[in-house]
């Protein structure tokens, strides 16, 4: 009975942390903007879907951005907050 429980622990632990895992924060400077897409693309190479509350028209290509964003089913990145970085 005990070993059920534990393997129940297991299960539920390991499955909020695979939740937990796919929100990502990542500071960058935006090298590309596809204004038509709404999307924005960091110097590591990380292209970051903006929702609609973001507008893509207010960042500039080289400027320094902390993006707080989670990874989708699908794989693509979509943002939740994007500020200017220090």
């Amino acid at each position: 009975m005990l070993k059920r429980y534990l393997a129940i622990g297991v299960l539920a632990t390991s499955t909020l942390a695979a939740g937990m895992a796919l929100a990502r924060d990542e500071t960058g400077t935006i090298t590309n903007i596809d204004a038509k897409a709404d999307q924005i693309t960091l110097s590591s190479g990380t292209t970051i879907k903006l929702p609609e509350n973001i507008e893509v028209e207010s960042f500039k290509v080289g400027e320094r951005v902390a993006v707080h964003y989670t990874v989708q089913k699908s794989g693509g990145a979509l943002a939740s907050k994007v500020s200017a970085a220090k």
